[in-house]
C-alpha cells in the first residue's frame, strides 16, 4: 500500500478520526452522576457566576486549548475548506495531547469574511484557555490575530506565522555560532512572502537581526520601495531600497537564505554565489527550495542546511514549538502570547540543542549520532526535555512581562509538567530532589563506557551526586572530548593509581574465603572489585555497576566485598513499575531463584522500606496462584506461612497480606467484596513473588503488556548502597539508579 492508502486506512479505522473524549472524574454510581449533572454541577456554576476565574479551578478551560480553521490555507493543499481540513485540525489536537498534555477541541468554521471568524472566535473565549488559529490565509491571518489579541483575554496564537518563526529562530541562533558570524550583521533573504515568511523576518529582528538587512522575494522578485504601492501593508514593512531583481540577485552575497515558498525554485549556483559559509534554511513543503544534499554539495566550506523534512538533519517542525509554548502559557494563566514569550521558546530549544542527547532519542532517529554542530542545530520533536525546558522558560517570560495572571515557582512547575509525561517521571523526581539536597561520592565501576560518562555528566550537572569513574584517565578524557562534554570529574585509574590499601583491604576479607596476597592484587584492579572496597572502607557513599557485565557476574563482587547489612540475610531486586495513576514495586526480580518464607518474609521487609524513600505508604501483597488456602501445597504454604510471621511481627508497621493471587492483590473490589476479611483495605502496591522466574515474568509482562514503565533493578539488603544496572540500560535509567543510590547513602 502507498502513503496515501496507508493514512485513509488509519483514520478509518474505527472509530473513525484521531481524537475522542473521556471523562476525567468516576461516573460509576449514581451519586457520581448528581456531582457530575444535576442536581450537584450547580454548585461550580453559582461559583463561576460571582468569580469567573473559578473556571479555570472548576472546569478543563486551562488546560483546553480551540484549534480553529476555516481550512483558507490548509498544509500544502490550499483551500480546500474547513470540513476537509477537520483531519489536519484532529492531527494538531494529537499533537497537543500527545507532546504537552493539552486537551483540545477542533472547531471548523464556514466563513468567507474576516469579520464574522473574527466575532465567531471572540465568542468562543468562555470555552477555552486559548485558541490556536490555523491554516488560514494571508494577509486574512494577520488581523484576526491582532484583532482577537487586542480584545480578548486568553493567548492567541497563529501557529503557521510564528511557529516556524521560533523554531527556525532556534536554529539560526545556534547557526550563527557555529560559523562564527554576528547575528546583527547578517545579509538574510526571504523566498515567499506570505504569513510565515513575514512573521519570521520580524521575529529574527526580534532575536537581534537587522531589519535594514533583510530581503524579501515574492512571486514577483526583491520587495523593494519601487514596488511599495503594488504590495500589501505587511510586505511593505520590508520593502528595501535595493535595486529590482529576482532571488538569484538577492542571494549573492547573503548569508543567510530563507525558503518558504516552493520546491526546486534555487540551484547550486545560487547557493555557491552566496557569502562565506552560508546558512540555508529550505522549508518549502513536502519539497524545499533545494535539496539538502545538493546544497551541501555546492561549495567546499561549512554550509548548514535545515528543511521542513524528517528524512534530513536539522528539521524545522512546528511541533517543537506550540504544543510548549501553549503549556507554559496556560500554566501561568496569561492573557496572552507575546514577543518575550516567543523568544524565550526560541533561546531555550537553542540551548537544549547543545546538550548531551538522551539514548531513546537517538534511538528513535535510527541510531544515528546526534551532537550538537552543522548537521545539528535544533533539538528533534521526540526529545522529552523539550517540554522542561521550553514551557518553563515561556512561563517564567510570561511573568516578567507581565501577561502573567499567576505566579508560578521554577521547581513545582517542573514537577507538575513532569508528572504530565508519565508516573515514573513523578516518581523519580521524588528521588532526585532527595539526592540534590545532599549529594554522596558515587562510584561508576564501568567508567570507561560512553554511557556511564554521560551518566556522570548528568549526575554531577544535576547536581545529583560526585562521580567517580573508574578507568583509563586518557581514554576517559578522550570520550568527553569527542561528546562535547565540559565536566572535570573524579577518575580512578587502575593502571596509574597507588591500590596498594585497597589491595589490602581485599585481601583482610577474602583471606579466609581462598583469595592470596597477590590474587587480591590482581582482583583489585578490576573496577567490581575496586568500587566494592571503595565503598566498603568508605571512601565511597555508594556504588553502580552491571552495563558491561552479566547480572549474577557483576552482582558477586559486592556481595562479597560489601554484604548484607546487619539487620538482613538476604538481598533481592525491585522494580518500581509505575502506571497513569498507580505504581507498584515487583520483587523479588532478579536474585533469589526459590526463596522459602524467611527470606519472602525478608525481601518484603526491604521492599516496603524502599517504597517509602518515593513517598509510598507500603501495602504488600505476598502473590500466589492460590487465594488463601484454596490451594494447599509446599509452594502455596511457604508463601501463607511468610505472610504469617509478617503479621504477627510487632516491628512491621504496614499492612500485609496473602497468600493471594495477584488479581485479588489489585481490585479493589475484589478486597473489599470476596475477601473482606484480608488486612489490605486498599489495593496492594509492593508485589511480592513467590519465586524468581514468577517475579522476572510477572514484571516484564506488566511493562509490556500492561504499559507500565520501569525503573530499576533496586537492590534491597546491601550493607552499603550498591546497585547493578541491567546490560543495555539507557543513560537516563544510569541516573535514575544513581539518584536511588545517593538516597539510599543518605538513609545510611
Amino acid at each position: 500500500m502507498g502513503l496515501d492508502e496507508d493514512a485513509l486506512d488509519y483514520h478509518s479505522t474505527e472509530p473513525p478520526g484521531k481524537i475522542e473524549i473521556s471523562t476525567t472524574k468516576p461516573t460509576n454510581t449514581q451519586r457520581d452522576l448528581s456531582l457530575a449533572y444535576s442536581p450537584g454541577v450547580a454548585a461550580p456554576c453559582r461559583a463561576i457566576d460571582e468569580n469567573p476565574a473559578d473556571a479555570y479551578s472548576y472546569t478543563a478551560k486551562g488546560n483546553l486549548v480551540g484549534v480553529v480553521s476555516d481550512g483558507s490555507a490548509t498544509l500544502g493543499l490550499g483551500d480546500i475548506g474547513p470540513q476537509a481540513s477537520k483531519p489536519v485540525m484532529e492531527g494538531k489536537g494529537v499533537l497537543f495531547k500527545r507532546f504537552a498534555d493539552i486537551d483540545v477541541f477542533d472547531v471548523e468554521l464556514d466563513h468567507e469574511s474576516t469579520d464574522a471568524m473574527i466575532e465567531s472566535i471572540r465568542a468562543m473565549e468562555p470555552t477555552f484557555g486559548g485558541i490556536n488559529l490555523e491554516d488560514i490565509a494571508a494577509p486574512a491571518c494577520f488581523e484576526i490575530e491582532e484583532t482577537l489579541r487586542e480584545e480578548t483575554d486568553i493567548p492567541v496564537f497563529h501557529d503557521d506565522q510564528h511557529g516556524t518563526a521560533i523554531i527556525s529562530g532556534a536554529a539560526l541562533l545556534n547557526a550563527v555560532d557555529i560559523v562564527d558570524k554576528d547575528l546583527s550583521e547578517l545579509d538574510i533573504v526571504f523566498s515567499g512572502a506570505g504569513a510565515s515568511a513575514i512573521a519570521t523576518a520580524r521575529f529574527y529582528a526580534s532575536l537581534g537581526a537587522s531589519k535594514d538587512r533583510i530581503t524579501l522575494c515574492d512571486s514577483s522578485g526583491i520587495v523593494t520601495e519601487a514596488r511599495a504601492d503594488e504590495v500589501n501593508k505587511y510586505k511593505r514593512e520590508f520593502a528595501s531600497d535595493a535595486p529590482e531583481g529576482d532571488l538569484s540577485d538577492a542571494m549573492e552575497d547573503a548569508d543567510v537564505f530563507v525558503g518558504l515558498s516552493i520546491g526546486g525554485i534555487v540551484d547550486e549556483e545560487m547557493v555557491r554565489s552566496m557569502a562565506d559559509n552560508p546558512i540555508i534554511f529550505a522549508m518549502a513543503n513536502p519539497d524545499p527550495e533545494i535539496g539538502y544534499t545538493e546544497a551541501k554539495e555546492a561549495r567546499d566550506d561549512t554550509v548548514i542546511v535545515a528543511t521542513g523534512r524528517s528524512d534530513y538533519p536539522n528539521q524545522v517542525n512546528n511541533v517543537l514549538g506550540f504544543p510548549f509554548i501553549f503549556r507554559g502559557a496556560l500554566d501561568a494563566r496569561a492573557t496572552e502570547i507575546n514577543e518575550e514569550m516567543k523568544v524565550a521558546a526560541a533561546r531555550a530549544l537553542a540551548d537544549l540543542a547543545r546538550e548531551d542527547v538522551p539514548d531513546a532519542v537517538v534511538k528513535a532517529y535510527g541510531d544515528e549520532p546526534l551532537q550538537f554542530g552543522p548537521n545539528y542545530i535544533i533539538p528533534k520533536p521526540l526529545d522529552p526535555r523539550v517540554l522542561f525546558e521550553v514551557a518553563p522558560a515561556v512561563a517564567q517570560a510570561a511573568m516578567e512581562s507581565g501577561c502573567a495572571r499567576i505566579d508560578l515557582d521554577a521547581a513545582e512547575h517542573r514537577e507538575r509538567l513532569e508528572a504530565r509525561l508519565g508516573k515514573s517521571r513523578e516518581m523519580m523526581r521524588v528521588v532526585l530532589n532527595k539526592a540534590k539536597s545532599d549529594p554522596k561520592r558515587l562510584v561508576l565501576a564501568e567508567g570507561n563506557d560512553e554511557k556511564m560518562i554521560r551518566a556522570a555528566y548528568q549526575i554531577a550537572e544535576q547536581g545529583i551526586g560526585k562521580p567517580v569513574l573508574i578507568g583509563d584517565q586518557e581514554r576517559i578524557w578522550a570520550t568527553m572530548e569527542n561528546l562535547g562534554l565540559s565536566f572535570d570529574p573524579e577518575i580512578v585509574d587502575p593502571s596509574q593509581d597507588n591500590l596498594d590499601s585497597y589491595a589490602e583491604r581485599l585481601y583482610e576479607l577474602r583471606q579466609r574465603e581462598g583469595v592470596t596476597r597477590r590474587e587480591a592484587e590482581e582482583l583489585i584492579t578490576d573496577g567490581n572489585y575496586l568500587g566494592s572496597v571503595m565503598v566498603e572502607v568508605g571512601d565511597a557513599d555508594a556504588m553502580l555497576t552491571g552495563l558491561m557485565h552479566h547480572y549474577p557476574e557483576a552482582l558477586r563482587p559486592p556481595l562479597r566485598i560489601v554484604g548484607t547489612a546487619d539487620d538482613a540475610n538476604y538481598v533481592a531486586g525491585v522494580y518500581m513499575l509505575t502506571f497513569k495513576n498507580r505504581v507498584v514495586f515487583c520483587a523479588d526480580t532478579t536474585v533469589n531463584q526459590d526463596p522459602d518464607e524467611d527470606v519472602l518474609a525478608e525481601v518484603t521487609r526491604h521492599t516496603a522500606e524502599l517504597a517509602r524513600r518515593f513517598n509510598v505508604d507500603p501495602r504488600a501483597a505476598l502473590l500466589s496462584y492460590s487465594d488463601f488456602g484454596s490451594v494447599d501445597n509446599e509452594g502455596t504454604q511457604k508463601v501463607r506461612d511468610a505472610a504469617t510471621e509478617l503479621r504477627e511481627d510487632p516491628t512491621v508497621d504496614f499492612p500485609v497480606d496473602g497468600e493471594m493471587q495477584a488479581d485479588t492483590a489489585v481490585v479493589e473490589e475484589t478486597l473489599s467484596g470476596t475477601y473482606d476479611f484480608s488486612q489490605l483495605d486498599e489495593p496492594a502496591n509492593v508485589l511480592v513473588f513467590p519465586n524468581l522466574e514468577a517475579g522476572n515474568i510477572g514484571y516484564k509482562l506488566l511493562k509490556r503488556l500492561g504499559g507500565a514503565e520501569a525503573i530499576g533493578p533496586m537492590l534491597v539488603g546491601m550493607d552499603k548502597p550498591v546497585h547493578v544496572l541491567q546490560r543495555g540500560d539507557e543513560v537516563k535509567d544510569i541516573v535514575n539508579l544513581a539518584g536511588v543510590a545517593v538516597v539510599d547513602a543518605q538513609e545510611e
